[in-house]
């Protein structure tokens, strides 16, 4: 039985649906404070899974709700980079100690496996581009990006004295099917709101990487059944960036909408915000794996589930 922390979120729930898809037994844990219930549609539907409706701060209840798993996969977080500064407790409770729950509630139920979603913002404004996972750590840039290298250090400390196995993917942004949270859907919503203008943070020359969801999810569960060591750390992305003005392209020619752009200058959308992401994805490639989806397509198919759900608008706000 395999265990999901939140699996009610836009990756989170792709994930929940692959897992069903291969035949196991899931657990998802989510209290729905960003996660969508309609995302889960097809998994409640489900006798394979099972939704236990908790916060994963709640100690007592998440180690009852791990009883029998097998392996966890902890995707519940605050993934509010920009924001981080306006509420610097949450990313300590949501990412640092809500990782450290997890963990606990995997001690005491004899659970030994874990895959963690964790972040390229670990890296801060790394000197070395593409940024391989033995990249010197730099000073942290972001309140979200130091949680989650909080995080990191948890797991492998628990690796090391509790004998667990884990899988940590560092993750550039990701796109795709249910995405709530982002630079699309942003944009997307500000072109709702006014499709003649559209304010754009920072210069629009950040360079950025992004990925397919469901080549994510590839990539996790390749790792997983290839990697072998007590700690798996995996860059995922692609062999590619884009500037923020390149996708601003492709999302307004998706939507046949010329506006005109209003940049807020300079090369930082936001205190925090690396002007350059990108990735070295040797490491999980040597494995076999590489990504189907190019950043342009991830684009277009992101606006077009977007074209086709716009409640979710209204359920993030």
């Amino acid at each position: 039985m395999f265990i999901v922390t939140g699996c009610a979120g836009f990756i989170g729930s792709t994930l929940v649906d692959r897992l069903l898809q291969e035949g196991h037994q899931v657990v998802g844990i989510d209290n729905f404070s960003t996660g969508q219930r309609r995302f889960l549609g097809s998994a409640l539907k489900s006798p394979a899974f099972k939704l236990v409706e908790i916060d994963v701060l709640d100690l007592v209840a998440l180690k009852l709700a791990f009883v029998g798993g097998e392996a966890v996969f902890h995707l519940s977080a605050n993934a509010d980079v920009r924001f981080g500064t306006n509420h610097p407790s949450r990313d300590l409770e949501q990412n640092t100690i809500a990782t450290y729950n997890v963990l606990e509630a995997m001690r005491v139920n004899g659970i030994r496996k874990i895959a963690f979603s964790s972040t390229g913002s670990v890296y801060g404004e790394s000197l070395v581009v593409p940024t391989p996972e033995n990249a010197p750590f730099p000073l942290q840039t972001s309140l979200y990006g130091a949680s989650k290298a909080a995080g990191e250090g948890l797991i492998s400390a628990y690796c090391e004295g509790f004998g667990f196995q884990a899988y940590i993917f560092r993750f550039v942004s990701i796109l795709g099917e249910r995405y709530t949270h982002g630079h699309v859907f942003d944009f997307y919503q500000k072109l709702r709101t006014n499709p003649t203008r559209l304010p754009v943070l920072g210069n629009g020359r950040q360079r950025k990487s992004y990925l397919y969801v469901q080549d994510c999810i590839d990539a996790i569960f390749l790792a997983m059944d290839r990697a072998r060591d007590k700690v798996n750390i995996f860059n995922l992305g692609v062999n590619d960036y884009c500037e923020v003005n390149d996708s601003i392209g492709w999302i307004c020619a998706e939507l046949g909408l010329k506006p005109v752009l209003e940049y807020s200058g300079g090369d930082r959308g936001w205190i925090g915000d690396n002007p350059f992401i990108y990735l070295d994805t040797s490491r999980i490639q040597t494995l076999g794996w590489k990504p189907n989806i190019s950043i342009k397509d991830g684009v277009i198919n992101t606006v077009k589930y977007l074209q086709r759900n716009e409640w979710v608008f209204e359920a993030r706000s």
